[in-house]
């Protein structure tokens, strides 16, 4: 972790939330997502789901800010270069959808610590694909997490 990264370690703000509820939904009942994986709330996985169990908001969103943590502290243990609150909310929204060990094996995090970080940010794109398949949905979401990741910070 680059140490000027270190004061968002743990950072998870209610915009962050809203994001993550805005792009993954809410379902209070466990499912299946599309490629098997059992999901609650806002895309929470894991083998603390109890199936059957219909979660109240309050506990979503209590999964979501602990997810978000997690995430967002793996993303920023791969992550060698300085970056901005928009770059960091991007990349811990990703790294929450595909998966920490998978944003620290990508070609987007090879080229953000290359210092690129628009090539970074425009890397987010190729992750559309979900069972094989390309899913508008994910597209969508690769945008919006783009578009933040590139949004220039006020007072930068």
């Amino acid at each position: 972790m680059n140490p000027r990264n270190k004061w968002l370690l743990g950072v998870v703000t209610s915009a962050m939330i809203g994001m993550a509820t805005q792009l993954e939904g809410e379902r209070p009942t466990p499912y299946d997502d599309m490629v098997g994986v059992y999901t609650v709330c806002m895309g929470h996985t894991g083998r603390d789901i109890v199936p059957g169990h219909t979660y109240t908001h309050t506990e979503c969103v209590a999964m979501l800010q602990r997810d978000l943590a997690a995430h967002g502290a793996a993303a920023l243990n791969c992550i060698n270069v300085k970056i901005n609150p928009n770059e960091y909310a991007a990349y811990t929204l990703f790294a929450y959808n595909v998966g920490s060990a998978a944003f620290c094996g990508s070609t987007l995090l090879r080229r953000l610590n290359a210092g690129d970080h628009l090539g970074a940010c425009d890397g987010l794109l190729a992750w559309d694909v979900a069972g094989g398949r390309h899913v508008a949905g994910l597209h969508n979401r690769r945008v919006f997490e783009r578009e933040l990741c590139r949004r220039p910070v006020e007072g930068e």
